[in-house]
């Protein structure tokens, strides 16, 4: 835990909120450094199994703290890059509880989460471009993956505004709240997720990340790579045991 993000647990689920809401959660190093040590106990403590990430305040983030980038900060985390988190998400789920503005940056930790939720005055957007920048912290990769190519151009290009509703017609954000009800709704979502089999929802969130960048003929080969070791696993076993005696399964992550 730093000043500038909280952690707590809430079950199996792991919740870090960016805590700097007197600058709209905007990023700096420290900051940077929170959220990636928050990612890094996400992927290493086997008594949780899903993270959500929001932001306090009644905002998700702003972005980058350009007063400390001028001040000469870089708010990365070498080998994780911006926000501690975008060139290396977590291989276990993260789930954005957005309100308020998740801009620029703050668009991009966004991207980087697996699934949104957002409250209903929720916006997002890239407005680099109006700055005479290019989003670099992994938006222009990640929003064609998650909206059709010309809805991610238009908004790169224009660096509009999106409200929530807009975001959620285009299939970006997975769940729309009242304002004040997306972390509520995210943890829900996040409690569903960690029901699962931990070593199966690993390899699922794998092979939905990578599979699509496998060349056709190799797509099966690489998948059953990764499935095999989850399909021999005493989680598996244990999976199929509980189905056909009717009980809830017990997980052991092995």
């Amino acid at each position: 835990m730093s000043p500038e993000a909280t952690v707590e647990t809430r079950g199996a689920v792991l919740v870090v909120t960016i805590d700097r809401p007197e600058v709209r959660n905007a990023v700096n190093t420290a900051t940077a450094r929170a959220i990636g040590a928050a990612m890094e106990r996400l992927d290493t403590d086997d008594t949780v199994r899903v993270g959500v990430l929001t932001g306090a305040g009644g905002t998700f983030s702003a972005g980058m703290d350009l007063k400390a980038f001028l001040a000469g900060e870089r708010p990365s985390v070498p080998g994780r890059g911006f926000a501690g988190l975008v060139e290396a998400p977590p291989a276990k789920p993260l789930i954005a509880a957005v309100e308020g503005f998740a801009l620029a940056g703050g668009f991009e930790i966004a991207l980087a989460c697996d699934l949104i939720v957002a409250a209903e005055n929720a916006w997002f957007g890239l407005p680099e471009v109006r700055r005479g920048l290019m989003a670099g912290g992994g938006g222009l990769l990640r929003l064609p993956r998650r909206v059709p190519l010309g809805t991610a151009a238009e908004w790169a290009l224009t660096g509009d505004r999106i409200d929530a509703a807009r975001a959620h017609a285009a299939g970006l954000v997975n769940r729309l709240t009242p304002p004040g009800g997306a972390l509520a709704v995210a943890l829900s979502l996040a409690s569903r997720i960690a029901e699962n089999g931990p070593l199966a929802v690993r390899a699922t969130k794998r092979v939905l990340g990578e599979g699509g960048q496998w060349p056709a003929e190799e797509a099966f080969a690489r998948q059953n790579a990764i499935y095999e070791p989850v399909r021999s696993s005493e989680d598996a076993r244990e999976g199929a045991s509980a189905f056909t005696e009717k009980r809830d399964p017990v997980w052991r992550g092995r």
